[in-house]
Protein backbone atom coordinates (compact mmCIF):
# COMPACT_ATOMS: atom_id res chain seq x y z
CA UNK A 1 0.00 0.00 0.00
CA UNK A 2 1.93 3.31 -1.18
CA UNK A 3 1.78 6.10 1.54
CA UNK A 4 3.34 9.58 0.97
CA UNK A 5 6.37 9.66 2.83
CA UNK A 6 7.55 11.90 5.73
CA UNK A 7 8.73 15.32 5.53
CA UNK A 8 12.10 13.83 6.66
CA UNK A 9 11.98 10.76 3.85
CA UNK A 10 11.49 13.89 1.79
CA UNK A 11 14.01 15.91 2.58
CA UNK A 12 16.35 13.76 2.91
CA UNK A 13 16.57 12.43 -0.64
CA UNK A 14 17.55 15.94 -1.19
CA UNK A 15 20.35 16.55 1.60
CA UNK A 16 21.71 12.67 0.09
CA UNK A 17 21.86 14.03 -2.84
CA UNK A 18 23.72 17.07 -2.53
CA UNK A 19 26.12 15.90 0.27
CA UNK A 20 27.39 12.96 -2.14
CA UNK A 21 27.60 14.95 -5.20
CA UNK A 22 29.51 18.00 -3.23
CA UNK A 23 32.10 15.65 -1.48
CA UNK A 24 32.20 13.69 -4.47
CA UNK A 25 32.34 16.09 -6.78
CA UNK A 26 33.06 19.26 -5.50
CA UNK A 27 35.86 18.11 -3.73
CA UNK A 28 36.95 14.66 -4.50
CA UNK A 29 36.39 15.83 -8.35
CA UNK A 30 34.98 11.73 -8.42
CA UNK A 31 33.34 11.58 -12.03
CA UNK A 32 29.69 13.19 -11.73
CA UNK A 33 27.56 10.19 -13.39
CA UNK A 34 27.90 7.65 -10.74
CA UNK A 35 27.62 9.86 -8.09
CA UNK A 36 23.89 10.47 -9.31
CA UNK A 37 23.49 6.58 -9.89
CA UNK A 38 24.59 6.57 -6.03
CA UNK A 39 22.03 9.55 -5.17
CA UNK A 40 18.96 7.51 -7.48
CA UNK A 41 19.64 3.87 -5.31
CA UNK A 42 19.09 6.03 -1.70
CA UNK A 43 15.97 7.81 -3.41
CA UNK A 44 15.05 4.23 -4.64
CA UNK A 45 15.27 2.94 -1.19
CA UNK A 46 12.72 5.86 0.59
CA UNK A 47 10.59 5.14 -2.63
CA UNK A 48 10.23 1.35 -1.75
CA UNK A 49 10.09 2.33 2.03
CA UNK A 50 6.77 4.30 0.98
CA UNK A 51 5.43 1.34 -1.41
CA UNK A 52 6.53 1.62 -4.89
CA UNK A 53 7.78 -0.93 -6.14
CA UNK A 54 10.19 -1.41 -9.01
CA UNK A 55 7.89 -1.38 -11.89
CA UNK A 56 6.68 2.21 -10.57
CA UNK A 57 10.05 3.55 -10.29
CA UNK A 58 11.04 2.39 -14.07
CA UNK A 59 7.66 4.42 -15.09
CA UNK A 60 8.84 7.43 -13.00
CA UNK A 61 12.69 7.62 -14.43
CA UNK A 62 10.61 7.13 -18.08
CA UNK A 63 8.32 9.73 -17.46
CA UNK A 64 10.94 11.83 -16.48
CA UNK A 65 13.47 11.45 -19.45
CA UNK A 66 10.62 11.78 -21.73
CA UNK A 67 10.53 15.49 -20.52
CA UNK A 68 14.31 15.79 -20.93
CA UNK A 69 14.25 14.22 -25.08
CA UNK A 70 13.41 17.91 -26.47
CA UNK A 71 16.55 19.32 -24.57
CA UNK A 72 18.72 16.16 -25.64
CA UNK A 73 17.55 17.20 -29.57
CA UNK A 74 18.42 20.20 -29.18
CA UNK A 75 22.17 19.27 -27.92
CA UNK A 76 22.78 16.85 -30.74
CA UNK A 77 21.22 19.56 -33.16
CA UNK A 78 24.05 21.91 -31.26
CA UNK A 79 27.09 19.48 -31.84
CA UNK A 80 26.19 19.37 -35.50
CA UNK A 81 25.61 22.70 -36.19
CA UNK A 82 29.07 23.73 -34.14
CA UNK A 83 31.06 20.63 -36.36
CA UNK A 84 29.32 22.24 -39.77
CA UNK A 85 29.57 25.99 -38.89
CA UNK A 86 33.32 24.95 -38.33
CA UNK A 87 33.68 23.31 -41.67
CA UNK A 88 31.47 26.04 -43.63
CA UNK A 89 33.96 29.24 -41.88
CA UNK A 90 31.22 31.06 -40.28
CA UNK A 91 32.62 30.30 -36.11
CA UNK A 92 36.37 30.78 -38.03
CA UNK A 93 35.03 33.81 -39.37
CA UNK A 94 33.44 35.32 -35.76
CA UNK A 95 36.77 34.61 -34.48
CA UNK A 96 38.94 36.28 -37.14
CA UNK A 97 36.56 39.38 -37.21
CA UNK A 98 36.45 39.42 -33.58
CA UNK A 99 40.43 39.48 -32.90
CA UNK A 100 40.72 42.33 -35.52
CA UNK A 101 37.89 44.16 -34.15
CA UNK A 102 37.29 43.71 -30.20
CA UNK A 103 39.08 45.84 -27.90
CA UNK A 104 40.30 43.95 -24.78
CA UNK A 105 39.25 46.22 -22.24
CA UNK A 106 35.98 45.96 -23.46
CA UNK A 107 36.14 42.32 -24.37
CA UNK A 108 33.59 41.25 -21.30
CA UNK A 109 30.85 43.84 -22.04
CA UNK A 110 31.49 43.12 -25.85
CA UNK A 111 30.88 39.36 -25.32
CA UNK A 112 27.70 39.98 -22.88
CA UNK A 113 25.81 42.08 -25.51
CA UNK A 114 26.51 39.73 -28.62
CA UNK A 115 25.91 36.64 -26.78
CA UNK A 116 22.68 37.70 -25.58
CA UNK A 117 21.69 39.86 -29.08
CA UNK A 118 22.46 36.35 -30.15
CA UNK A 119 20.07 34.66 -27.83
CA UNK A 120 17.04 37.09 -27.88
CA UNK A 121 16.81 36.82 -31.49
CA UNK A 122 17.07 33.08 -31.39
CA UNK A 123 15.61 32.06 -28.44
CA UNK A 124 17.93 29.36 -27.17
CA UNK A 125 21.15 29.92 -24.58
CA UNK A 126 22.36 26.42 -26.02
CA UNK A 127 22.76 27.90 -29.50
CA UNK A 128 24.21 30.86 -28.78
CA UNK A 129 26.45 30.02 -26.02
CA UNK A 130 27.95 27.27 -28.66
CA UNK A 131 28.39 29.05 -31.44
CA UNK A 132 28.80 32.86 -30.89
CA UNK A 133 30.12 31.35 -27.18
CA UNK A 134 32.47 29.16 -28.17
CA UNK A 135 34.17 31.85 -31.53
CA UNK A 136 34.66 34.37 -27.84
CA UNK A 137 35.72 32.07 -25.74
CA UNK A 138 38.42 31.44 -28.42
CA UNK A 139 38.88 35.12 -28.56
CA UNK A 140 39.40 35.11 -24.96
CA UNK A 141 42.12 32.97 -25.04
CA UNK A 142 43.89 34.52 -27.41
CA UNK A 143 43.90 37.33 -25.43
CA UNK A 144 45.32 35.69 -22.60
CA UNK A 145 41.24 36.85 -20.77
CA UNK A 146 40.43 34.11 -18.35
CA UNK A 147 38.07 31.79 -19.52
CA UNK A 148 36.30 31.40 -16.13
CA UNK A 149 35.86 34.83 -16.38
CA UNK A 150 34.65 35.09 -20.26
CA UNK A 151 32.34 31.59 -20.01
CA UNK A 152 30.25 33.34 -17.19
CA UNK A 153 29.75 36.61 -19.41
CA UNK A 154 28.71 34.28 -22.38
CA UNK A 155 26.18 32.11 -20.17
CA UNK A 156 24.98 35.15 -18.25
CA UNK A 157 24.42 36.57 -22.18
CA UNK A 158 22.84 33.00 -23.47
CA UNK A 159 20.36 33.01 -20.16
CA UNK A 160 19.25 36.88 -20.73
CA UNK A 161 18.09 35.61 -24.15
CA UNK A 162 16.05 32.68 -23.01
CA UNK A 163 14.53 34.16 -20.57
CA UNK A 164 13.88 37.89 -22.32
CA UNK A 165 13.08 36.20 -25.80
CA UNK A 166 9.54 35.78 -27.26
CA UNK A 167 10.92 32.85 -28.94
CA UNK A 168 12.11 30.83 -25.98
CA UNK A 169 10.40 27.70 -24.46
CA UNK A 170 10.66 28.27 -20.90
CA UNK A 171 9.46 32.08 -21.42
CA UNK A 172 6.30 30.71 -23.30
CA UNK A 173 6.30 28.11 -20.92
CA UNK A 174 5.87 30.10 -18.02
CA UNK A 175 3.26 32.90 -19.43
CA UNK A 176 1.45 29.45 -21.16
CA UNK A 177 1.42 27.47 -17.61
CA UNK A 178 0.26 30.91 -15.35
CA UNK A 179 -1.88 32.15 -18.18
CA UNK A 180 -0.40 35.48 -18.39
CA UNK A 181 0.14 37.27 -21.98
CA UNK A 182 3.54 36.38 -23.09
CA UNK A 183 4.32 40.10 -23.73
CA UNK A 184 3.47 40.98 -20.30
CA UNK A 185 5.58 38.48 -18.69
CA UNK A 186 8.64 39.09 -20.72
CA UNK A 187 7.91 43.18 -19.36
CA UNK A 188 7.24 42.13 -16.28
CA UNK A 189 10.67 39.95 -15.80
CA UNK A 190 12.15 43.59 -17.16
CA UNK A 191 11.99 44.52 -13.40
CA UNK A 192 14.30 41.58 -11.92
CA UNK A 193 16.97 40.99 -15.41
CA UNK A 194 17.38 44.83 -16.52
CA UNK A 195 18.92 45.76 -13.06
CA UNK A 196 20.53 42.23 -12.79
CA UNK A 197 22.50 43.06 -16.01
CA UNK A 198 23.21 46.71 -15.29
CA UNK A 199 24.88 45.19 -12.28
CA UNK A 200 26.85 42.85 -14.22
CA UNK A 201 28.04 45.33 -17.26
CA UNK A 202 29.54 47.26 -14.20
CA UNK A 203 31.08 44.59 -13.06
CA UNK A 204 32.56 43.54 -16.12
CA UNK A 205 33.56 46.75 -17.30
CA UNK A 206 35.78 47.55 -14.11
CA UNK A 207 36.79 44.01 -14.40
CA UNK A 208 38.05 44.31 -18.18
CA UNK A 209 40.06 47.33 -17.12
CA UNK A 210 42.86 45.14 -16.32
CA UNK A 211 43.03 43.81 -20.41
CA UNK A 212 44.46 46.02 -22.54
CA UNK A 213 46.53 45.49 -25.83
CA UNK A 214 50.18 45.23 -23.87
CA UNK A 215 48.56 41.54 -22.35
CA UNK A 216 48.07 40.45 -26.00
CA UNK A 217 50.30 38.24 -27.65
CA UNK A 218 50.23 39.98 -31.46
CA UNK A 219 52.66 37.38 -32.98
CA UNK A 220 50.38 34.30 -31.99
CA UNK A 221 47.50 36.35 -32.95
CA UNK A 222 49.08 36.99 -36.46
CA UNK A 223 49.76 33.55 -36.81
CA UNK A 224 46.31 32.25 -36.44
CA UNK A 225 44.33 34.95 -38.29
CA UNK A 226 47.34 33.92 -40.99
CA UNK A 227 46.04 30.15 -40.90
CA UNK A 228 42.65 31.07 -41.06
CA UNK A 229 42.73 33.79 -43.87
CA UNK A 230 44.77 30.20 -45.57
CA UNK A 231 42.44 27.68 -44.57
CA UNK A 232 38.54 29.40 -45.35
CA UNK A 233 37.64 31.42 -47.66
CA UNK A 234 36.23 34.51 -45.85
CA UNK A 235 33.22 36.19 -47.97
CA UNK A 236 29.33 35.99 -47.64
CA UNK A 237 28.51 33.31 -47.95
CA UNK A 238 30.39 31.68 -44.71
CA UNK A 239 27.19 34.01 -43.11
CA UNK A 240 24.28 32.55 -45.09
CA UNK A 241 23.75 29.54 -42.20
CA UNK A 242 23.88 32.21 -39.59
CA UNK A 243 21.43 34.20 -41.58
CA UNK A 244 19.10 31.18 -42.08
CA UNK A 245 19.09 30.15 -38.56
CA UNK A 246 18.13 33.86 -37.80
CA UNK A 247 15.42 34.15 -40.01
CA UNK A 248 13.62 30.91 -39.42
CA UNK A 249 13.41 30.97 -35.85
CA UNK A 250 12.20 34.91 -35.90
CA UNK A 251 9.38 33.81 -38.13
CA UNK A 252 8.13 30.82 -35.91
CA UNK A 253 9.85 27.96 -36.93
CA UNK A 254 10.95 25.15 -34.47
CA UNK A 255 14.40 25.43 -33.12
CA UNK A 256 15.60 22.06 -34.05
CA UNK A 257 14.79 21.70 -37.46
CA UNK A 258 16.24 25.27 -38.26
CA UNK A 259 19.12 24.32 -36.51
CA UNK A 260 19.81 21.50 -38.88
CA UNK A 261 18.58 23.17 -42.02
CA UNK A 262 21.27 25.55 -41.25
CA UNK A 263 23.76 22.89 -40.95
CA UNK A 264 22.76 21.40 -43.79
CA UNK A 265 23.33 24.69 -45.55
CA UNK A 266 26.53 25.37 -44.04
CA UNK A 267 28.02 21.77 -45.17
CA UNK A 268 27.07 23.39 -48.69
CA UNK A 269 29.28 26.86 -47.98
CA UNK A 270 31.61 24.20 -46.39
CA UNK A 271 32.13 21.91 -49.98
CA UNK A 272 31.54 24.81 -52.38
CA UNK A 273 32.89 27.64 -51.11
CA UNK A 274 35.92 26.43 -48.95
CA UNK A 275 36.54 23.33 -51.42
CA UNK A 276 36.28 20.68 -48.68
CA UNK A 277 35.69 17.29 -49.62
CA UNK A 278 32.07 16.39 -49.14
CA UNK A 279 33.12 13.17 -47.29
CA UNK A 280 34.20 15.25 -44.98
CA UNK A 281 30.77 16.98 -44.50
CA UNK A 282 29.05 14.20 -43.47
CA UNK A 283 32.06 13.25 -40.93
CA UNK A 284 31.76 16.68 -39.33
CA UNK A 285 28.25 15.78 -38.07
CA UNK A 286 29.44 12.65 -35.96
CA UNK A 287 32.81 13.44 -34.69
CA UNK A 288 33.41 17.01 -35.41
CA UNK A 289 36.19 19.26 -37.38
CA UNK A 290 39.35 19.14 -37.20
CA UNK A 291 42.63 20.93 -38.84
CA UNK A 292 43.30 18.10 -41.74
CA UNK A 293 39.72 18.54 -43.11
CA UNK A 294 41.31 22.14 -44.23
CA UNK A 295 44.17 20.60 -46.46
CA UNK A 296 46.71 22.03 -43.95
CA UNK A 297 49.11 19.64 -41.94
CA UNK A 298 49.14 20.19 -37.99
CA UNK A 299 53.11 20.75 -38.46
CA UNK A 300 51.90 24.13 -40.85
CA UNK A 301 49.12 25.44 -38.08
CA UNK A 302 49.42 27.13 -34.46
CA UNK A 303 48.58 25.01 -31.73
CA UNK A 304 45.95 27.48 -31.20
CA UNK A 305 44.06 26.89 -34.61
CA UNK A 306 44.94 23.33 -34.01
CA UNK A 307 42.54 23.43 -30.91
CA UNK A 308 40.21 25.88 -32.47
CA UNK A 309 39.05 23.76 -35.07
CA UNK A 310 38.76 20.39 -33.19
CA UNK A 311 35.16 20.97 -31.90
CA UNK A 312 31.50 19.84 -32.87
CA UNK A 313 30.22 16.37 -33.63
CA UNK A 314 27.15 14.24 -32.09
CA UNK A 315 29.46 12.18 -30.37
CA UNK A 316 30.73 15.20 -28.56
CA UNK A 317 27.64 15.49 -26.90
CA UNK A 318 27.94 11.81 -25.61
CA UNK A 319 28.58 12.69 -22.13
CA UNK A 320 26.23 15.21 -21.40
CA UNK A 321 23.52 13.31 -22.79
CA UNK A 322 24.50 10.10 -20.48
CA UNK A 323 24.79 12.38 -17.52
CA UNK A 324 21.30 13.65 -17.86
CA UNK A 325 19.98 10.16 -17.90
CA UNK A 326 21.46 9.60 -14.72
CA UNK A 327 20.38 13.18 -13.32
CA UNK A 328 16.65 12.46 -14.33
CA UNK A 329 17.10 8.61 -13.26
CA UNK A 330 17.11 10.23 -9.66
CA UNK A 331 14.27 13.15 -10.46
CA UNK A 332 12.38 10.76 -11.47
CA UNK A 333 12.23 8.48 -8.72
CA UNK A 334 12.07 11.60 -6.33
CA UNK A 335 8.96 12.77 -8.43
CA UNK A 336 7.72 9.20 -8.53
CA UNK A 337 8.05 8.78 -4.58
CA UNK A 338 6.06 11.71 -3.64
CA UNK A 339 8.90 13.48 -2.08
CA UNK A 340 8.74 17.09 -4.37
CA UNK A 341 4.86 17.07 -3.41
CA UNK A 342 5.66 16.90 0.30
CA UNK A 343 8.09 19.34 0.50
CA UNK A 344 6.39 21.90 -1.97
CA UNK A 345 2.74 21.54 0.29
CA UNK A 346 5.00 21.83 4.07
CA UNK A 347 6.09 24.85 2.48
CA UNK A 348 3.15 26.54 0.88
CA UNK A 349 1.19 25.50 3.84
CA UNK A 350 2.83 28.38 5.70
CA UNK A 351 1.70 31.40 3.43
CA UNK A 352 0.35 34.72 5.42
CA UNK A 353 0.99 37.40 3.58
CA UNK A 354 1.87 38.37 0.38
CA UNK A 355 5.84 38.42 1.07
CA UNK A 356 5.20 34.66 2.01
CA UNK A 357 3.69 33.51 -0.91
CA UNK A 358 6.65 35.13 -3.07
CA UNK A 359 9.10 33.79 -0.51
CA UNK A 360 7.81 30.34 -0.68
CA UNK A 361 7.45 30.24 -4.52
CA UNK A 362 11.57 31.24 -4.37
CA UNK A 363 12.34 28.84 -1.99
CA UNK A 364 9.86 26.29 -3.89
CA UNK A 365 11.56 26.69 -7.48
CA UNK A 366 15.16 26.85 -5.91
CA UNK A 367 14.31 23.12 -4.26
CA UNK A 368 12.74 22.05 -7.25
CA UNK A 369 15.18 23.22 -9.25
CA UNK A 370 18.42 21.54 -8.02
CA UNK A 371 16.36 18.43 -7.60
CA UNK A 372 15.13 17.76 -11.08
CA UNK A 373 17.51 20.05 -12.70
CA UNK A 374 15.20 21.47 -15.35
CA UNK A 375 13.52 24.55 -15.59
CA UNK A 376 10.36 23.18 -17.30
CA UNK A 377 9.69 21.10 -14.08
CA UNK A 378 9.77 24.12 -12.19
CA UNK A 379 7.60 26.02 -13.93
CA UNK A 380 5.04 23.27 -14.41
CA UNK A 381 4.77 22.32 -10.48
CA UNK A 382 5.15 25.35 -8.80
CA UNK A 383 3.26 27.65 -11.45
CA UNK A 384 0.06 25.19 -11.20
CA UNK A 385 0.45 24.47 -7.02
CA UNK A 386 0.85 28.26 -6.38
CA UNK A 387 -1.41 30.08 -8.86
CA UNK A 388 -5.09 30.19 -7.19
CA UNK A 389 -3.38 31.64 -3.82
CA UNK A 390 -1.70 34.46 -6.05
CA UNK A 391 -5.69 34.70 -7.57
CA UNK A 392 -6.77 34.64 -3.97
CA UNK A 393 -4.63 37.30 -2.67
CA UNK A 394 -5.05 39.25 -5.87
CA UNK A 395 -1.60 39.61 -6.69
CA UNK A 396 -1.24 39.38 -10.85
CA UNK A 397 -0.07 36.24 -11.65
CA UNK A 398 2.85 38.08 -13.66
CA UNK A 399 4.58 38.21 -9.80
CA UNK A 400 4.35 34.25 -10.14
CA UNK A 401 5.88 33.72 -13.88
CA UNK A 402 8.67 36.06 -13.22
CA UNK A 403 9.41 34.58 -10.09
CA UNK A 404 9.23 31.23 -11.96
CA UNK A 405 12.06 32.46 -14.39
CA UNK A 406 14.13 34.00 -11.77
CA UNK A 407 14.38 31.20 -9.77
CA UNK A 408 14.20 28.36 -12.59
CA UNK A 409 15.98 29.79 -16.04
CA UNK A 410 18.58 31.57 -14.33
CA UNK A 411 19.82 29.61 -12.06
CA UNK A 412 20.37 26.62 -14.28
CA UNK A 413 24.24 26.57 -15.25
CA UNK A 414 24.79 26.66 -11.36
CA UNK A 415 23.53 23.10 -11.24
CA UNK A 416 26.02 20.36 -11.90
CA UNK A 417 23.56 17.52 -12.45
CA UNK A 418 21.43 19.58 -14.05
CA UNK A 419 21.06 19.98 -18.31
CA UNK A 420 22.16 23.17 -18.81
CA UNK A 421 25.29 22.64 -15.63
CA UNK A 422 25.96 19.75 -17.55
CA UNK A 423 25.95 21.54 -20.94
CA UNK A 424 27.93 24.71 -20.12
CA UNK A 425 31.13 22.78 -18.49
CA UNK A 426 31.49 20.32 -20.96
CA UNK A 427 30.96 22.72 -24.14
CA UNK A 428 33.05 25.16 -22.42
CA UNK A 429 35.68 22.68 -20.81
CA UNK A 430 35.53 24.92 -17.52
CA UNK A 431 33.95 23.93 -13.96
CA UNK A 432 31.11 25.74 -12.13
CA UNK A 433 33.72 27.25 -9.44
CA UNK A 434 35.53 29.02 -12.42
CA UNK A 435 32.83 30.61 -13.42
CA UNK A 436 30.09 31.19 -10.67
CA UNK A 437 30.72 34.80 -9.76
CA UNK A 438 31.49 35.91 -12.83
CA UNK A 439 27.88 35.19 -14.39
CA UNK A 440 26.59 37.87 -11.88
CA UNK A 441 22.70 38.65 -13.19
CA UNK A 442 22.12 34.71 -13.09
CA UNK A 443 22.81 35.16 -9.15
CA UNK A 444 21.43 38.27 -8.84
CA UNK A 445 17.64 37.60 -10.29
CA UNK A 446 17.34 35.86 -7.23
CA UNK A 447 18.26 38.29 -5.13
CA UNK A 448 16.16 41.24 -6.73
CA UNK A 449 12.75 38.88 -6.71
CA UNK A 450 13.65 38.27 -2.49
CA UNK A 451 14.26 41.82 -2.56
CA UNK A 452 11.02 42.72 -4.09
CA UNK A 453 8.72 40.42 -2.83
CA UNK A 454 9.77 41.55 0.87
CA UNK A 455 9.54 45.28 -0.01
CA UNK A 456 6.67 44.80 -2.08
CA UNK A 457 8.17 46.88 -5.05
CA UNK A 458 7.73 45.58 -8.19
CA UNK A 459 4.41 44.11 -7.82
CA UNK A 460 1.62 44.03 -9.36
CA UNK A 461 -1.62 43.76 -7.51
CA UNK A 462 -4.77 42.64 -9.70
CA UNK A 463 -7.15 46.07 -9.36
CA UNK A 464 -10.87 44.86 -7.75
CA UNK A 465 -13.86 47.25 -7.88
CA UNK A 466 -14.74 48.45 -4.32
Amino acid sequence: MKRLPTLFEAISTILFMGLVVLIGFGILHYPIQPLLIIAAVYASFIAIRVGLTWEDLQDGITKRLATAMPAIYIIFAVGILIGTWMYSGTVPALIYYGLETINPTYFLVTAFVITAVTSVATGTAWGSVGTAGIALMAIANEMNIPIGMVAGVVIAGGVFGDKMSPLSDTTNLAALVTKVNIFRHIQHMMWTTIPASIIGLIVWFIAGLQFDAKNVESKRINELLSNIDTAFNLNFWVWVPVIVIVLGISIGKPTVPMMLLSSLVAMFVGVFNNGFEIVDAFNVTMQGFNINMTGLAESDASSSMVELLKRGGIMSMTEIVVTIFCGYAFAGIVEASGSLKVILTTISSKVSKDSHLILVTIAGSLILVFAAGVASVVIIMIGVLLMDMYNERNLDRVNLSRTLEDCGTMVLPFIPWGTSGIYYRDLLGVSLGDFFWWAVPCYLCVFFAAFYGITGIGIKKVKTNA
